[in-house]
């Protein structure tokens, strides 16, 4: 919780600000996962903390919806048309990614590529 907290913090994901009067504030919760190894042997223990957006109702809290993970039917569509024009292909795993956020790991692995 500690490590997901520091990394919240360091991206400026949240600015403290004074809630509008008439305005409710959206609650949020950890959500917590076991990583295991192939084996069955605990890798790491992983915590995030999630916003409880399903307390939100539409068009009073927001307008647009949005989905930021790509979508299964998507990644197969990407790994069929590379396979044929043999495209190399890679995955790298960034431990804190943020939409709003620069992935550093993202760009120097393009530029040797």
């Amino acid at each position: 919780m500690d490590h997901e907290l520091s990394a919240l913090e360091k991206n400026g994901t949240w600015i403290l600000t004074d809630l509008p009067k008439e305005k409710k504030a959206i609650g949020s919760k950890w959500v917590y996962k076991v990583k295991t190894k192939p084996n069955g042997k605990v890798d790491r223990y992983k915590a995030r903390l999630v916003a409880k957006g399903y307390n939100q109702i539409e068009g009073l809290d927001f307008k647009d919806q949005f989905s930021p993970v790509a979508k299964v039917v998507t990644i197969r569509i990407f790994i069929a048309s590379a396979t044929s024009k043999n495209w190399p292909t890679f995955q790298i795993d960034i431990n804190n990614a943020f939409l709003h956020g620069f992935l550093e790991e993202l760009y120097r692995f393009l530029r040797i590529t």
